[in-house]
């Protein structure tokens, strides 16, 4: 039985992992490199080698009610996205309120993890570290690696010809803190992802002219969905997944790009993807596109090529006298400490069984916490992960034979099209393997109130503490009460006679839900099955 357990890394993962390991009467240590916690989520001054920080003004991309550990809310008056340093205090205030600082070894270096001579029989790891020069090698039962997806920076520059000759400054975003420096300069940013539509619009502010280079264009989104509700609250519910899923995938990639381009027309602005129906483009941003109405940042196709001073793209056109090039190609994850089989084993997080297990241990002392590219918030999903993990570690949960956990793997890399995992799925999904998985249709019989806001409301974490191990008794309410959170920092000027929006009688919803369900049910036996009967039920769908 796993009774030692060693844990990489005392960023977000690695914190969820110590304390569940505390949870289920493990004994943790942690090794991290740095002198604090909190991974990149602590902003330097100055870029660091080897460590992957964030810029001055990064805000999250998720909003805090769907971003919290499940049993350790943000404080109420904290604002809905949060700055980095807002994110690194409640990180701060997480481990000090569960004591995990006492289990982590900072300025320490996992040099090695290497299986044990026994491993067959014991399922043992030999860990070589290193803190201040001195090495010192020891024997975990378990191993949790939670370095996550940002271990190195990717700057392709093969993928550029002529950049070697250019003249101006060019550099991985890697190294960006703020905009002062690009006063007046004509700047390149290559990629729009989040981060390079962040970079885009913030240097657009004092730069004389910005251009934000796509190889195939992004779908950007508000924080701000209708109403004012935070976007991810509003769209990642179990009704939206349900939809999902009666619907075929052809109405979905219409229904969503029609609601995108109501904020603004995706093709005038020269952003919409060249696959059209692909979601792997997706960025959050506020402020980029008034920043292309007014002309302060310009999209541009991929870069064909540069010259000492200019670049010329795809399309032929080209950009003189450009000053400095931003590359915003991503991260790229290296687990160089482990042994050279176990690395290229685990070189995609689709080749581990639920992007947490290599398939080929024959013993399961090993699991990687974090390393997933999902299609929502990364903490509560990095948790529910460690919550698994560390029952499989103490033997209260089990893993299938190595025979079917390798024959799932090789079937979810076919079925997985997408380069991201579906929030609620996969939270599900875990969940189910871990026993607390909500059961919404029992909860409609013992508790409509809260089965109400599990099924049409925002999938926060809490819902996966409501039963099974690991339940918290404070669930509940925090499920009841997660949207007077979101207005907390927003009443700072209340009007006593403002009017209040019209709301649908409780009666009326208590009618509808049936009905809906019944209706559903129907259409996924009878109707979809039948091309004519898809093709119809798309048809009414669209026009709503």
């Amino acid at each position: 039985m796993v009774r030692r357990v060693a844990i990489v890394g005392a960023g977000v993962s690695g914190l969820a992992s110590i304390k569940c390991c505390l949870d289920e009467g493990l004994e943790p240590t942690c090794f991290e490199k740095s002198d604090g916690i909190g991974g990149l989520w602590q902003f330097t001054e100055t870029p660091q080698k080897g460590r992957i920080g964030v810029y001055r003004s990064v805000m999250t991309n998720t909003s805090k009610e769907m971003t919290c550990f499940s049993d350790f809310p943000f404080p109420e008056d904290c604002p809905n996205y949060l700055r980095h340093s807002a994110l690194l205090e409640y990180l701060r205030a997480y481990a000090k309120h569960f004591c995990l600082l006492d289990y982590i070894r900072f300025q320490t270096t996992v040099c090695s993890i290497r299986k044990h001579p026994h491993f067959t029989a014991t399922g043992q790891w030999v860990v070589d570290t290193e803190t201040n020069g001195e090495q010192t090698s020891e024997i975990f039962d378990g191993v949790m690696v939670c370095s996550g997806h940002y271990a190195e920076i990717n700057l392709p520059l093969d993928s550029f010809p002529g950049i070697e000759n250019f003249k101006g400054r060019y550099f991985h975003s890697w190294e960006y803190r703020d905009q002062k420096g690009f006063e007046g300069q004509k700047v390149l940013v290559v990629g729009a992802g989040n981060t390079g539509g962040d970079l885009a619009a913030e240097i657009s502010r004092t730069a004389a002219k910005v251009f934000l280079s796509t190889r195939s264009g992004a779908w950007v989104i508000s924080r701000i969905s209708e109403a004012g509700w935070p976007v991810d609250m509003a769209w990642t519910t179990r009704f939206y997944e349900l939809i999902e899923k009666l619907l075929p995938e052809g109405t979905i990639y219409k229904l969503m790009a029609k609601k995108m381009n109501r904020w603004f027309n995706h093709e005038n602005y020269g952003l919409i993807p060249v696959k059209s129906n692909s979601w792997t483009s997706l960025i959050l941003n506020d402020e980029l596109p008034s920043c292309i109405l007014c002309g302060t940042v310009t999209v541009k196709p991929n870069v064909k090529r540069f010259t000492d001073t200019s670049a010329i793209f795809e399309d032929e056109t080209v950009e003189e006298n450009i000053d400095t090039v931003i590359f915003t190609t991503g991260y790229s994850a290296t687990f160089p400490f482990l042994e050279e089989s176990l690395r290229d084993a685990c070189r995609s997080s689709t080749s581990l069984y639920k992007h947490i297990f290599p398939p080929h241990l024959e013993k399961p002392t090993l699991a990687f916490v974090g390393f997933i590219v999902l299609a929502g918030p990364i903490l509560p999903a990095v948790e529910l992960q460690a919550r698994w993990i560390t029952r499989v570690f103490n033997g209260s949960s089990e893993l299938p034979p190595m025979s079917r956990l390798i024959s799932e793997v090789a079937k979810r890399k076919n079925a997985l099209l997408k380069k991201y995992e579906v929030f609620v799925s996969y939270m599900d999904e875990i969940a189910a393997c871990l026993g607390v998985k909500p059961n919404v249709p029992l909860l409609f019989l013992s508790d409509p109130k809260l089965a109400w806001m599990v099924f049409f409301g925002p999938c926060t974490s809490y819902q996966y503490r409501l039963t099974g191990p690991g339940k918290w008794r404070e669930a509940r309410g925090a499920i009841l009460t997660q949207w007077d959170r979101v207005l907390r920092p927003l009443k700072t000027r209340v009007v006593e006679d403002s009017p209040q929006p019209a709301t649908v009688p409780h009666w009326l919803k208590a009618l509808a839900l049936p009905i809906f369900l019944g209706a559903a049910w129907i259409i996924l036996k009878y109707l979809l099955p039948c091309k004519q009967g898809k093709r119809l039920f798309s048809y009414f769908i669209l026009r709503l």
